[in-house]
């Protein structure tokens, strides 16, 4: 997850403009339904994927990205930039080649683990120059089981945070003591920090705002925040509350990516995630949580009444 990280704030730098300048990055192309893609999508996938198909040759990946879509979308002069990029993260060489082969491994197959991966999480986040992260689950059994998050704009030097065996920690991007985290415990609607996503597309924000007096939280105030950070924050005790809830009558499904390590972290850190139901995110569905309608991220004190809310107004 560093190398990744590493490569992600190199094509950050090199490839994405500034606030200021003209917004045609060359880093970017689109996938079918206008979806924004960046090379470090794939040069960071492949990192991961390498070593998944190193250490655990046998599981499954359900990811983002894939070798075919890297080589229709991405020109062939920036698939080798982008294998340059990630031979200079692993310090050994890596053909365009062993790219396509990595970024498709595990895909398609059924085992006892799967690891779901986002390679950007928040890929408008990053093509802004605000926050993102690398975000990866795994699934046993279709429950989230353990899950890391690399969020470079994190604090003032980035962070990993991760969960495995019912245990979440957070520790310096950079290396270091990791550190165990969990969630607050706070009520009082003053002293409670929610979040929400940047893209108003997202999410029905004044749906949101709705359930929010509904449920007695009117004075907590509203950060919105790219890409699974907000779970990290939930479960780090930053914040309290995540609310994602879509647009009435929406049919956009989430997908698991989004969803499965920051699950596992928020839950291994004394968290509860569920829908608007209040029924926890059921990840054996396929690459969608089909079977769910919004997410709900909190604090144990106040999940029980956000979910009260929110089946009041939205069901």
């Amino acid at each position: 997850m560093r190398q990744a990280a590493a490569l992600c704030r190199i094509v950050q730098a090199r490839y994405v403009p500034a606030a200021d300048a003209p917004q045609s990055a060359a880093g970017a192309a689109s996938k079918p339904g206008a979806e924004p893609v960046t090379l470090a999508d794939y040069g960071a996938q492949a990192i991961v994927c390498r070593a998944i198909s190193r250490a655990f040759p046998d599981d499954a990946v359900i990811a983002e990205e894939s070798g075919r879509q890297f080589e229709e979308l991405i020109a062939a002069a920036d698939q080798t930039a982008v294998a340059a990029l990630v031979s200079e993260a692993l310090g050994e060489p890596a053909r365009v080649a062993d790219l396509v082969r990595w970024l498709d491994h595990g895909q398609g197959r059924a085992a006892e683990r799967t690891w779901v991966i986002d390679p950007i999480d928040g890929t408008k986040g990053f093509l802004a120059r605000r926050h993102y992260v690398i975000a990866v689950g795994v699934l046993r059994g279709g429950q989230p089981a353990a899950g890391v998050i690399a969020a470079p704009h994190y604090g003032q030097n980035g962070a990993i945070f991760a969960a495995q065996n019912g245990a979440a920690s957070v520790q310096p991007l950079a290396g270091g003591p990791a550190r165990p985290i969990r969630v607050s415990q706070r009520t009082d609607p003053a002293a409670l920090v929610v979040l929400e996503s940047v893209e108003k597309s997202h999410a029905s924000r004044e749906l949101m705002a709705q359930v929010r007096t509904a449920a007695g939280l009117g004075a907590a105030p509203v950060i919105r925040l790219d890409s699974q950070e907000k779970y990290a924050c939930i479960a780090a005790g930053d914040a309290d509350l995540y609310l994602r809830l879509p647009r009435l009558h929406s049919a956009r499904p989430h997908m698991i990516w989004d969803h499965a390590a920051g699950t596992a972290i928020v839950q291994s850190a004394g968290g509860v995630v569920s829908d608007v139901d209040g029924a926890p995110l059921d990840f054996t569905q396929g690459r969608t949580l089909a079977r769910n309608h919004g997410v709900i991220a909190a604090n144990p004190r106040i999940h029980a009444r956000v979910v009260q809310a929110a089946q009041s107004i939205c069901l």
